[in-house]
């Protein structure tokens, strides 16, 4: 019997699903991906199932939702649970992961990985083990705190890189690969996860990247009339925090989608150098590419994640199995990353149960093999939870924090421009989608967001005053003060 396929699973950090030339986006150019999209199947509705980091890849890694993994937030990962890596591995598979696993609180987790390339996002810390900061001592940039850009003020303001294209992570990455698929043993398949930082913000490019998009060639973001009805806590909260909630520069946000894109363009280049790098492997090679969540970069006035609108909760998701099997496929049922781990499973060859039955073989769905009506997802627990269904037709969002839902209907307005809970002629909509989110959590026994057949009321969250400064975060490295005392009489803590 031959050997099964080498598993190579790429993940970007906060890509949105309209950011790839060939699915739609003339203003980008990700010709890597274009190739990918022109081999593969590219699944047009894939929802991450948290639009956010740590619980997106902890329901990717285990194969179920948040609400049963105990990851909702970017709280601890359930490292005690089985992982994609540990079943592969069993298998006989070698498993190597380079780059964001987002493991909280233990960084240097392996989980399954037989070995991995570590590298977190965020400043240079003391006793933590991060390869790509070695990498950067070595090779004379040992003085560069915050590699992937400068944070707190600083996060979402577009800013050159500190590090040419050679030693910047996204390269780091690529290299990382290159070398593993150099090394390795070819004795058995492999499973490699190489996970990019970016485009998570900072939004930052080595040159001359960072000038291949200008803002005047920016379309302005998507702020539709009276968009702020549409807003839930977690869009306010985020603009707060993140620095953003102080009025509209619209010539700094195409900026900011400008050097987003750049990050975005950069990748899709190192991309291209793995695939390379495969050479005549790729024949016998799952390729796999998709992002944890989006990022609203301005749409709706709002950034981050967080969110179940479009630019937070789809996620680009593109599949090109071996031998260039059903090249150019395009499906439309909704999907999520909870299908990556019963897909892998499959591909290996593997007959186990799916961790959930939400979970699908994303081939036997875009074969037609397998029916999927509707995906979930889930960000927070308790008075800040925030929940979505959606199918091809339809999306409903619950907050409880606003006690509000919302009602999209993407038949006529795919771009979710108004709220239809509110219109009586969807009455019958509103009331199945909600029944269909309730009876999924009183079925699984969560009652932190339902009980009796409703939504749990909570008492809403404090909020900061807008007026102030309340709420600010700050994302400095801990030994900024010691750097900042050096400045003697400059300085007064």
């Amino acid at each position: 019997m031959s050997m099964p396929p080498n598993i190579l699973f790429v993940m970007t950090d906060q890509q949105r699903s309209d950011t790839i030339r060939a699915l739609g986006n003339g203003a980008i150019r990700t010709p890597t991906l274009d190739s990918l999209v022109y081999s593969g199947t590219s699944f047009s509705n894939c929802y991450t199932p948290s639009p956010v980091c740590v619980a997106a890849r902890s329901a990717t890694i285990t194969g179920l939702p948040p609400h049963l993994n105990g990851c909702a937030s970017n709280n601890e990962s359930p490292l005690h649970m089985r992982s994609i890596m540990q079943v592969l591995r069993g298998a006989g598979y070698r498993t190597h992961g380079i780059g964001k696993m987002h493991f909280n609180p233990q960084a240097d987790a392996m989980w399954g990985f037989e070995s991995r390339d570590i590298s977190e996002e965020g400043a240079r810390l003391c006793g933590s083990r991060n390869d790509f900061h070695d990498y950067l001592a070595e090779n004379g940039y040992g003085h560069v705190l915050e590699p992937q850009g400068m944070r707190s003020e600083m996060y979402y303001i577009p800013q050159p890189s500190q590090l040419p294209a050679e030693h910047h992570h996204s390269s780091w990455i690529a290299d990382r690969a290159i070398d593993f698929l150099r090394r390795r043993k070819r004795d058995k398949p492999f499973f490699l996860w190489a996970s990019f930082i970016k485009p998570h913000p900072p939004f930052e490019s080595p040159v001359p990247w960072n000038k291949l998009y200008r803002a005047a060639d920016m379309l302005p973001p998507h702020r539709p009339n009276g968009f702020s009805q549409l807003l839930s806590y977690w869009n306010h909260h985020q603009n707060r925090y993140k620095y953003r909630d102080k009025g509209y520069d619209e010539m700094l946000v195409r900026t900011m989608k400008a050097m987003y894109y750049a990050c975005i363009s950069f990748i899709d280049f190192n991309l291209g150098r793995i695939l390379q790098a495969l050479g005549d492997e790729i024949e016998n090679t799952l390729i796999l590419y998709t992002s944890d969540h989006g990022e609203m970069l301005g749409d709706y006035g709002s950034f981050g994640k967080r969110a179940m609108l479009n630019p937070a909760a789809k996620i680009p998701l593109i599949i090109r199995e071996p031998l260039g099997a059903n090249a150019g496929g395009r499906v439309d049922k909704p999907v999520s990353l909870l299908d990556v781990f019963p897909t892998f499973a499959a591909a290996a060859r593997l007959d186990i149960d799916k961790p959930s039955p939400e979970g699908a073989d994303l081939l036997e769905l875009a074969a037609g093999n397998n029916e999927r009506e509707s995906v979930y997802s889930q960000v927070g627990e308790g008075n800040i939870g925030l929940y979505m269904i959606a199918r091809r037709d339809l999306k409903y969002i619950y907050s409880a924090a606003d006690n509000k839902e919302w009602l999209f209907d993407l038949r006529i307005d795919p771009q979710e421009t108004r709220n239809w809970a509110g219109n009586s002629r969807y009455d019958r909509q509103l009331r199945e989608m909600r029944e269909r989110s309730i009876g999924r959590f009183e079925r699984d026994g969560y009652d932190m967001a339902a009980q009796d057949g409703a939504w749990r009321e909570y008492e809403p969250p404090a909020f900061p005053n807008p007026d102030s400064d309340d709420g600010l975060l700050f994302q400095d490295a801990p030994h900024l003060p010691e750097l900042l005392r050096a400045l003697g009489p400059y300085y007064e803590p």
